[in-house]
């Protein structure tokens, strides 16, 4: 199957990963530094951005298979698009925005965002895995 083929699985992680970018480049409104709504926000917004965006990949990578079968480099094949993303973000926050700034604080909680939604999609396998065997 070409590239387009699969990546119309994708369309929705790809909607998403588009949201988070202009999401983490637009200028936010001035603050006294405590966060847009409370302090640390930027940081959990983070963590959400990467859940959601882990969640939407693997939910196509399970619609492009057509079955929900676990496989490790699909994992690892996740976790390196979107710590590239997260990488490419603050590149661009640090380089090109200077309203925004880049932290490896950022960076870390996009990590466990994708870590938190694998975390998710090996649970839901080992029940979905569990259930089918119990029958």
């Amino acid at each position: 199957m070409n590239i387009l083929g699969q990546l119309k699985y994708q369309l929705w992680a790809v909607i998403w990963a588009i949201v988070v970018v202009i999401l983490c480049s637009i200028r936010m409104p001035a603050g006294n530094g405590t966060g847009f709504f409370f302090e640390g926000f930027d940081k959990f917004a983070h963590m959400g951005f990467f859940y959601v965006l882990t969640i939407l990949l693997f939910y196509g990578k399970i619609r492009h298979q057509h079955n929900y079968s676990f496989r490790s480099l699909t994992i690892f094949k996740i976790i390196l698009i979107t710590a590239a993303l997260g990488a490419g973000i603050e590149m661009l926050q640090w380089k090109f925005f200077n309203y925004r700034s880049a932290e490896w604080w950022d960076f870390g909680c996009d990590m466990i965002g994708v870590f938190m939604g694998v975390f998710s999609y090996i649970l839901l396998h080992k029940s979905n895995y569990n259930e089918k065997s119990s029958n």
